[in-house]
C-alpha cells in the first residue's frame, strides 16, 4: 500500500499582546434591552402581513388593523373584520381578532376576541 502524501499544515496567526489586552477589555455590561432579531419586518410590513394572512384563513378581507405592537417573539396585532354585512352598514357584525406573528412575520396564531355591531361605540366603564 502506498502512503498518502502529507497535507501541509496551516499556520496559526500569532496572538500579540494587543490581541490579549483587547479581549480582556470586553464591555463590562451588555445592553439589557431586548434586541430584535435579524429579518424582523418593520411595523408597516408586520401590519400588512397580519391582515393578509388572516384574510387567507378567514376568507374575508380585514376592515382595519386597530393595534400593532412588537413582542419578544415577533408581533401582535388586533385586526377588525366584517363578519356579516347588513343594511344599513352601521348594523353590520364586526369581529376583532388577536393575531400573533413570529419574528419573520408569519402567522403563528389568531383568536377572535370580540363581536360587535359596526355602529357600536365603546364607552368607559
Amino acid at each position: 500500500m502506498a502512503e498518502e502524501p502529507a497535507r501541509p499544515r496551516r499556520a496559526r496567526p500569532r496572538r500579540t499582546e494587543e490581541d490579549v489586552e483587547s479581549q480582556d477589555r470586553a464591555p463590562a455590561h451588555r445592553d439589557s434591552a431586548p434586541k430584535r432579531k435579524a429579518g424582523v419586518p418593520n411595523a408597516a410590513s408586520a401590519m400588512r402581513s397580519a391582515a393578509g394572512q388572516l384574510a387567507q384563513l378567514l376568507g374575508r378581507a380585514p376592515d382595519s388593523v386597530s393595534s400593532l405592537k412588537p413582542t419578544e417573539d415577533g408581533w401582535q396585532a388586533q385586526v377588525e373584520v366584517v363578519e356579516l354585512e347588513r343594511i344599513p352598514d352601521t348594523t353590520s357584525v364586526m369581529a376583532s381578532y388577536k393575531v400573533t406573528l413570529d419574528p419573520e412575520g408569519q402567522l403563528v396564531s389568531y383568536e377572535r376576541t370580540r363581536r360587535y355591531s359596526r355602529g357600536m361605540i365603546d364607552r368607559p366603564t
